[in-house]
């Protein structure tokens, strides 16, 4: 009887020490089997989008040389896929955010009104940002020289026809002196034209570095 109880004593005594030796060894097994392949893990692959890639772009924000203000900052979206080597690195549809780096409203007879933008940044659906550089995009307004002229000249015929009624020939000559003068005032008072992008309005920049993505 008693072997009988030793023979069982022994027996779960053995059990006992197997199972204890066989956990910390297979949770160290585990860990440098874990160890071994986060070390080996291959590293996510980037591609290089060169400088001088175009980003062809449509603004989601409007933005205008009377308005907007150096700092103030935009967003778009690619209108064209990035594609490097025959692969599409950025898609179509992504956004990016831009800066206003200069915008002049138009002056006064002298001074047409300009508006500069550049990109700052790539800004996927998922992930970070990623920061860019662009050449600036400058836009000039047109010029009005021949709507001022025009203005001038009506005036000056205006003013004609005014002087006419009132005292003949000399008078139609100091009328045309007064109707041009007024005319002129017209230009005077009048700003050129302005630079007003609206939502959608298509735009193209320029990397001026490399970027990785």
């Amino acid at each position: 009887m008693k072997r009988s109880i030793y023979a069982i004593a022994l027996a779960m005594l053995i059990i006992s020490s197997v199972g204890c030796s066989k956990d910390p060894s297979t949770t160290s097994a585990d860990s440098m089997l874990g160890n071994v392949a986060e070390k080996f893990k291959p590293e996510p692959k980037t591609t290089t989008v060169p400088a001088g890639t175009k980003l062809r772009v449509a603004l989601l924000n409007s933005v205008s040389s009377d308005k907007s203000e150096a700092g103030d900052q935009f967003m778009a979206s690619l209108t064209e896929p990035v594609v490097v080597n025959g692969k599409t690195v950025i898609a179509k549809g992504t956004k990016v955010r831009g800066r206003v780096v200069d915008a002049k409203d138009s002056g006064r007879v002298k001074g047409r009104a300009s508006l500069e933008l550049t990109l700052t940044q790539i800004v996927p659906a998922e992930g970070k940002s990623i920061g860019i550089s662009t050449k600036s995009y400058t836009g000039i307004a047109e010029a009005t020289k021949k709507r001022d002229a025009a203005i001038i000249g009506g005036g000056a015929g205006v003013g004609a026809a005014i002087g006419a009624l009132a005292g003949g020939g000399k008078g139609a000559a100091i009328g045309a002196a007064v109707g041009g003068g007024a005319g002129t005032g017209t230009v005077l008072a009048t700003k050129g034209k302005q630079i007003r992008y609206a939502p959608e309005h298509p735009l193209s920049f320029t990397l001026a570095k490399a970027v990785e993505i």
